[in-house]
Parts: structure tokens; sequence; C-alpha cells
């Protein structure tokens, strides 16, 4: 018997894989939705940034872990050496984001950027530090601020049981790959809820036109949070009946992890700026940052000429370039943009997910439903 209930989840937990793998990816944009003025990437993905990459671990076990890690690899380099400026923003502080403090004061970081569930920050804490540690040319570290943000993902997912260990956050590190990124039920979006649907991983990007510099900005977005949905401002929520205080809809807490990256020359000042926008683009989908809800945004500038250098023989002073106040407004649009379409794409690439021996479900935004909802608002094409 023992060996049969063995087989009978190792079964369940293939044919979950299966079935989140084998279906084609959906995005906004499939649909002819268009969000926004600003042209999309070639991947439409923060991996439009040059050099960045994204990894996932999906843990989907048994009849109760739904669960995994997501990282994002600012650049190829060696990010403890090469420290990249960087912002922290917080929309709402119910959340248990790691290394806020030292970013805030320095003004960049020094590790890749995990995404996880709330229990497993330690776990991912950790890995990130020995993952610093044992990168050559870290022999003499003794320090290392980890980035590790979080949701809450317990309704579907076995949370005390802390199931994420070190080696899936060292794997998602590893298997990071540029191009188009997983979106939906994978990484840290496997066990995630998003206006009372299915929530995920979503991305998406914006290029700015020559004569505003070209500059990408690539947003990821990890959604767990509650309000009433809105499409390209159609009221999707309110058309479905599905907004919060609502007899069958639970209370809008939640969280959403939101990552921003930029090729533009930003410092730690502007940078913040830009992950206040974020924000924005939050709003303009219908969440509300509620009371329990963790909404943290972290805003990142890979471009070369301000990584910053963290070797022992580092000089004293050093010269960067970086874009005037004038010079923001496209980028903030821009970001704005990019973050409302990455959190709608969460929520069309994620499918419906059961656990608990199917007793908690959490079903996938009904899109056909959606797409006559826009059209009567004519606002698909």
């Amino acid at each position: 018997m023992l060996i049969f209930g063995k087989m009978k989840r190792f079964i369940t937990a293939v044919l979950l894989l299966l079935a989140c793998h084998l279906h084609a990816q959906n995005r906004l944009r499939d649909h002819n939705i268009i969000i926004g003025l600003l042209p999309t990437g070639k991947t439409n993905s923060i991996t439009d940034v040059a050099g960045v990459k994204v990894g996932h671990t999906t843990l989907i076990i048994g009849d109760s872990i739904r669960t995994g890690v997501t990282a994002i690899v600012p650049h190829g380099g060696n990010i403890f050496r090469e420290k990249i400026p960087a912002a922290i923003y917080i929309g709402n502080g119910f959340g248990k984001l790691t290394g806020y403090s030292q970013v805030k004061e320095l003004g960049n970081i020094e590790t890749p950027v995990i995404l996880t569930n709330t229990l497993s920050v330690p776990a991912a804490s950790e890995a990130l530090i020995s993952y610093t540690l044992n990168l050559p040319g870290n022999e003499d570290v003794r320090s290392v601020n980890t980035i590790v943000g979080e949701t809450n993902d317990s309704y579907l997912n076995d949370i005390r049981g802390r199931h994420v260990k070190q080696q899936h956050v060292l794997d998602a590190i590893r298997n990071a790959s540029s191009g188009p990124v997983a979106e939906g039920n994978v990484g840290a979006g496997t066990g995630t809820r998003c206006f009372g649907f299915k929530g995920g991983i979503g991305t998406s990007s914006r290029v700015l036109p020559k004569s505003l510099g070209g500059y990408t900005v690539g947003v990821l977005v990890q959604t767990n949070f509650g309000g009433t949905l809105e499409i390209a401002g159609v009221p999707i929520g309110k058309e479905l009946s599905m907004y919060p205080y609502r007899d069958a809809i639970e209370k809008s807490d939640g969280s959403c992890m939101i990552v921003v990256i930029t090729d533009a020359p930003i410092d730690s000042r502007n940078l913040e700026r830009m992950a206040k926008r974020a924000i924005i683009g939050l709003a303009k989908t219908g969440g509300i940052a509620a009371n329990g809800s963790g909404d943290y945004v972290i805003a990142l500038s890979v471009a070369k000429e301000n990584l910053i250098n963290g070797n022992n023989d580092s000089p004293t002073t050093y010269k960067s370039e970086v874009l005037a106040n004038d010079a923001m407004t496209p980028l903030f649009m821009a970001t704005i943009e990019a973050t409302e379409e990455a959190i709608i794409n969460s929520l069309f690439a994620a499918q419906t997910l059961t656990s608990h021996g199917g007793t908690r479900r959490v079903d996938a935004l009904p899109i056909q439903k959606v797409l006559e909802i826009t059209k009567k608002y004519n606002r698909s094409k």
C-alpha cells in the first residue's frame, strides 16, 4: 500500500507537470489586446534587456506541494564583483523581502534576485550565500547581501512543509537562460492566486524609440494579490462578479513581487522613481495594495558603464554616466505599461490548479468570457 501510494503521488505530479508544459503559452497579445503605446521587445519579456536571464524550478509533487523558485540573473558576470545599481520601493510592506536595508543604504545589489514562497525565504537566502561564496574570485568574501522576495502560496501549497531546498534555488540560477520566459504556473508562481483566479509568473517589456535613447525596460512579476481585475481599462472583475467582499470571494490580501530591469544608465535615486511607477502599473490592473499585501518593486540598471567594481583593489572614486531627470519620463511610461501587461500575462498563462486531494482548487481566468467582455467595451481588435 505504501508503494502504491508513492506511485500514485508520482503519477499525479507527472500529469500535472505535463498539463502545465504541454499547454501552449497564452498571452494577452495573442488575442489582439494591446496595453499602452510603446512597442515591446523581441520576446516581450524581461530578457529583452541584454544579458538578463531567468530560470525556474517548479515543484508539483503529490497532492499538496505546489510551489517553486524563480531566479532573475541580471548579467552573466560575477555580480558580487560587478555590483548593479538598484533600488527597492515598498508599495505595501506586509512581506519578508531580504536585503532591503543595504540596498537602501548603498544603492546596489550583489546577487541574483530570487523569488519563492514566504517560508522558503531563509532557504533561498542560504542558497544565494553558497552560490556567491563559491564563485571564482570570491574566496575572500565575508559578507553577502542576498535579495529574496516572496508571496504566500499556502492555499494551494503545503507551505509549512518548507519543500524548497537550497538545491532548487541553485538549479534555477544555473538553468537561467535568455529568450522567451515561461509564465503562469511555473517557478515562484506555481501556487499563487490573483484577483480570485490562478496567478503566477508574468513578464513584459517596452523599447523606447531611438530619439528617446532606444533603451529597453523589462518587467517580471509574481502575482498573488487581490482587488477588482481590469484589463486595458475594462472592468473584468465587476463583469464577472469577482471582486472583494462578495459572499463567495475572500478578502483581497496577498502580495506581488515586481522586478524591473533596464539598460538605461540610471542611478539608484532614479531607479527608485521608476520603481514607484511600477505600482501605478499594478493599480491599473485593479490591484489595491491591501493591508495584508506585500507589494515590492526591485529596480535595476544593467548599463555596463555603471556596474560598480566590488574588488578589493577598487578605486576610491569612479565615474558614472547617468540620465538626467528630464530624460526619465519615457522610462516611467515604459515601466507602467510593462508592469500592467506582465501582470495580465501571468493570468492569461496560468492554468487551473488543484491540491490537497482536490479539496482546494483555483480556476484559471476564463479567457473566452474575458474576450467577450472586452469586445463589448470595444477594447479588443
